[in-house]
C-alpha cells in the first residue's frame, strides 16, 4: 500500500515510508509514525499501513538515513540509537511534519512513536505545539541526556502506552511524567497494560509480543486521533 518518498528537510531532503488512505491524503488525518531503535524496518512500514487502511495518511521517517539493525542484535541498535545527532532527528521530523501538513492540508497532525520513538514524539510535540495536536509515545524513552523537552510548550493531548514489566520505562517512571504534565495543564493519559513487556506491540517479536495488549493499544490509539484531530 505505501512507498518510500523522499521529502524536503531544511534545505535539504530526507527519506520516509509514506501510506495514504485509496482516496488519496487531502483531508485526511496526517499521523507520524517514529521508528523504534532498529530503524525503518518492515513492522514500521505495516504500521503505516494499517493505519492508511483505518483512513489515515501516515509518514515514517527514516531516522538512520538506510541503515536498519536486526532484531537479533540490540548492541547493534543500541549503538545506532546513541550515535543518533538529535539536531539532524528534529530537522528530518520537523520536515516530515510538514510533509503531513501539505498533503493532508490541514493545520495539525498525530505523532505516534515506538520505544526510542515515543520518547522523541514527545520532544517532537514540545518542537512543534503549532502542527503536533496529539502525541502518542508507546513505552516511549529518551536517552539522550540533552533531549529533555521543554514540557511547558507542549500544546497536544497525550496518550501514553506502558509496559507493566518495561524495565527501560517503568510504570512508575510513567506515572511520574503524567503528574508532571497534569501539573503544568496538559492533557495526558497513561495506560499501563498488565503483565507485558517493552516492544509488547512489535508482532516481529515473539518473545515480547502480546496481541491482546496489542490491539487494545492499537483500538485506543486510533480513537485517540480520531477524537484530538478529526
Amino acid at each position: 500500500m505505501g512507498r518510500h518518498i523522499e521529502f524536503p528537510s531544511n534545505g535539504s531532503s530526507a527519506a520516509g515510508y509514506l501510506a495514504e488512505p485509496a482516496g488519496g491524503a487531502t483531508g485526511t488525518i496526517g499521523v507520524l509514525v517514529i521508528q523504534e531503535w532498529w530503524g525503518l524496518i518492515g513492522q514500521i512500514e505495516r504500521t503505516c499501513d494499517r493505519f492508511a487502511e483505518a483512513g489515515f495518511t501516515a509518514l515514517a521517517p527514516d531516522l538512520y538515513h538506510g541503515v536498519t539493525v536486526p532484531l537479533t542484535e540490540p548492541d547493534g541498535a543500541a549503538k545506532e540509537m546513541m550515535a543518533l545527532r538529535m539536531d539532524g532527528a528534529a530537522k528530518d521530523l520537523g520536515g516530515a511534519v510538514d510533509e503531513l501538513l501539505g498533503r493532508t492540508e490541514r493545520a495539525a497532525v498525530g505523532v505516534v512513536g515506538f520505544c526510542m520513538g515515543g520518547g522523541l514524539a514527545l520532544v517532537l510535540a514540545c518542537q512543534r505545539p503549532d502542527a503536533v495536536g496529539a502525541v502518542v509515545p508507546a513505552y516511549g524513552v529518551i536517552p539522550w541526556p540533552d533531549a529533555r523537552p521543554d514540557y511547558a510548550a507542549l500544546a497536544g493531548a497525550v496518550l501514553g502506552h506502558v509496559a507493566e514489566l518495561d524495565e527501560s520505562f517503568t510504570p512508575a517512571m510513567a506515572r511520574e511524567l503524567e503528574a508532571e504534565l497534569a501539573g503544568l495543564g496538559k492533557d495526558v493519559v497513561f495506560h499501563v497494560y498488565p503483565g507485558t513487556h517493552h516492544a509488547f506491540f512489535n508482532e516481529d517479536r515473539p518473545e515480547v509480543h502480546d496481541p491482546a495488549a496489542a490491539a487494545l493499544l492499537w483500538d485506543r490509539t486510533v480513537a485517540f486521533l480520531r477524537e484530538r484531530l478529526d
